[in-house]
């Protein structure tokens, strides 16, 4: 207890200047927003990763601030939600009303500082809206457990075959099998947990929908995009077939872990060994939204890793799922990196839990 007080100590003397001096402006505005970003210490990273999946869960869950879907609500690094607005009548409206906002959170002494938003541009104190896209938990869970007999699932890929025309099954036992196969196969070398998340992936990334098709023209249960589809040899007539997504998934989820398990392990190999397969977990997780490069950078690139190399010195003060968080966090606005990598993996941890919370697998294998 006392190594863990003097980290935190020594982490308060070394709180760099610019942030002291953005403290004292108090409801001046910061003309750019990354300026917060870069000068705040990584110790705001604590208990960021409860504080988002909290704001997130009032999004999927139309509840808590956003069960009018006409707000927003606002939060500052650690993830911490300050106060909510009504929106406006138009986008214009909606701005003015957030830049506002926030002027008043600083005048009051909610907010440290704050920065003016605009069209396109991130403002801060962050702000959510109740109102977007969400996928519903609730029917997603339906599909995802075969409730409905239009939701089961039987077929051939590759060398797999799953269930019959007579007795289909739920897409839960089929993912089930292919991971099941292609680790006694050895084609796969996973952390025990990534299964269950890739089912709480299969729920956000398509709400367990089999034609789901984005903007972005990535398709099926897990939203694959038609180039991972090639590398993965999957001809397009065949592009829709839930068994050679979940295989193509796998795959991919397999290929990323190969290329970030070197410097991952280098720097956070003397993690203690939960903690490490909860965080390489959460990353694998990042990869597949953002790509398994852009993440490996966290890790190994000269001014992206320096979170990393903080989070790896003073870990004992960080659960696995802020240090995952933190590395975004004080990289934002730099190589693409924003809010919606956060968003993405909160969201998933939600629709884990939620499977996980079900009747039909809160006891099983799957969930321990």
């Amino acid at each position: 207890m006392k190594t863990r007080l003097n980290s935190l100590h020594l982490a308060v003397l070394f709180v760099p200047l610019v942030f002291l001096a953005t403290l004292a402006r108090g409801s001046e505005s910061v003309d750019d927003w990354k300026d917060i970003i870069r000068s705040s210490p990584y110790w705001v990273s604590q208990g960021v990763y409860d504080n988002i999946v909290t704001i997130r869960r009032w999004v999927l869950k139309e509840s808590g601030y956003c069960s009018d879907s006409e707000r927003h609500i606002l939060y500052n690094m650690r993830g911490q939600f300050l106060g909510y607005m009504n929106d406006g009548d138009d986008r214009k409206d909606t701005q003015k009303r957030l830049n506002d906002t926030r002027a008043r959170l600083a005048a009051e002494g909610r907010a440290d500082t704050w920065a003016q938003g605009s069209e396109g541009t991130t403002g801060y104190p962050f702000a959510l809206a109740c109102d977007q896209p969400h996928v519903n938990l609730d029917e997603a869970m339906a599909r995802y457990l075969g409730t409905l007999p239009a939701d089961l699932v039987w077929g051939a890929w590759d060398d797999l075959s799953f269930a019959s025309a007579d007795s289909p099954q739920s897409l839960h036992n089929a993912l089930l099998y292919v991971y099941n196969t292609r680790k006694q196969q050895q084609r796969i070398n996973l952390p025990r947990d990534l299964i269950r998340y890739l089912g709480g992936q299969l729920l956000i990334e398509s709400g367990g929908r089999q034609r789901a098709h984005s903007a972005a023209n990535a398709r099926g249960i897990l939203q694959l995009s038609p180039a991972a589809l090639q590398d993965c040899r999957i001809q397009p007539a065949n592009y829709w077939h839930r068994l050679a997504q979940m295989d193509c998934a796998l795959r991919l989820m397999h290929q990323n872990a190969s290329n970030l398990q070197p410097a991952f392990e280098e720097r956070f190999g003397h993690l203690p060994q939960a903690k490490q397969d909860r965080l390489f977990t959460l990353m694998l997780v990042q990869a597949y939204h953002g790509g398994a490069n852009r993440v490996r950078t966290l890790l190994d690139d000269d001014s992206l890793a320096k979170p990393a190399a903080y989070f790896a010195q003073h870990h004992d003060s960080y659960t696995a799922g802020d240090i995952a968080f933190g590395m975004i966090f004080h990289n934002l606005g730099r190589d693409r990196f924003g809010l919606a990598s956060l968003y993405y993996v909160a969201d998933v941890q939600l629709a884990t839990e939620a499977l996980c919370n079900s009747p039909k697998l809160k006891d099983t294998d799957f969930c321990s």
